[in-house]
């Protein structure tokens, strides 16, 4: 049985999505950096994940493909996005931010078909680049919207970039499609699930008797604060987790959360 009869055979009505920043693949500093988007390839495939939202991808940097060349390091021809899908899986990729050698963005990966791929500017200042990843997942005969964030550092900010994925959303998506909204929101005091709920989006939790803990994600090594999250409209949670480890803390600052959403 292929991986994706597995995945229909035993949980057709339920969508598995993980998000995770990969922090471009590298971790460490100086003569300590190490190239780590080979054991992010073999990471992302054993979470088994419908679709895979990614924040912090490069399609490309010079300099440290220059860097690691010389150490022997093999940094890959493709982009990030296509290196890391897990065979069969589409792929989706925009740039946020340009740089100097390089430039990153936020990616999708789908065992399910994708519809037209759309990004969206919500930048707060020119310090910081930050957009959106729209696309429509044709999932069961049914199209869902995935729309992948990484919103800014400064409160201030984020509070902004809500409104303007309100904006987007009331233009973007039908009010009456299921949608989810998945990435890394910097939101280090628990600050947005009330502006996020004015706009119709609640943060995927386990439903129970009693509100299930946040999933926390950053940092790696000993995570405390739950940065990457999920947000919905028009599904139900049934189940958070993060995978713990030190393979998981090596690969990269945050860790992934999966999450398993059924249609209300």
């Amino acid at each position: 049985m292929t991986l994706k009869a597995h995945r229909l055979a035993n949980s057709p009505r339920r969508l598995r999505v993980a998000s995770y920043n990969i922090h471009k693949g590298v971790r460490g500093v100086g003569p300590r950096k190490r190239l780590e988007i080979h054991n992010l390839k073999e990471g992302i495939e054993s979470l088994d994940a419908d679709v895979v939202c990614l924040q912090e991808v490069r399609l490309f940097h010079h300099r440290q493909a220059r860097h690691f060349a010389s150490a022997g390091q093999h940094w890959p021809e493709e982009g990030q996005a296509e290196y890391l899908a897990p065979q069969g899986y589409d792929v989706a990729y925009r740039t946020n931010a340009i740089t100097r050698h390089g430039e990153h963005g936020n990616a999708v990966l789908s065992r399910w078909p994708l519809g037209a791929i759309a990004h969206h500017d919500v930048s707060d200042h020119r310090f910081e680049q930050r957009g959106l990843l729209h696309v429509p997942v044709v999932w069961q005969k049914r199209q869902v919207h995935v729309v992948v964030a990484h919103f800014g550092l400064v409160h201030a900010s984020r509070v902004r970039q809500v409104q303007r994925l309100a904006h987007y959303l009331h233009a973007e998506v039908p009010g009456d499609e299921p949608l989810m909204v998945v990435g890394d929101f910097n939101d280090w005091g628990e600050r947005l699930d009330e502006p996020m709920r004015g706009i119709g989006l609640d943060r995927a939790r386990p439903v129970g008797p009693a509100p299930a803990p946040a999933a926390v994600t950053f940092p790696a090594l000993a995570p405390l604060f739950a940065l990457d999250r999920v947000y919905t409209r028009g599904w139900t949670c049934h189940v958070t987790s993060v995978p713990r480890g030190l393979s998981w803390a090596r690969m990269s600052d945050h860790l992934p959360l999966v999450v398993e959403l059924e249609l209300a």
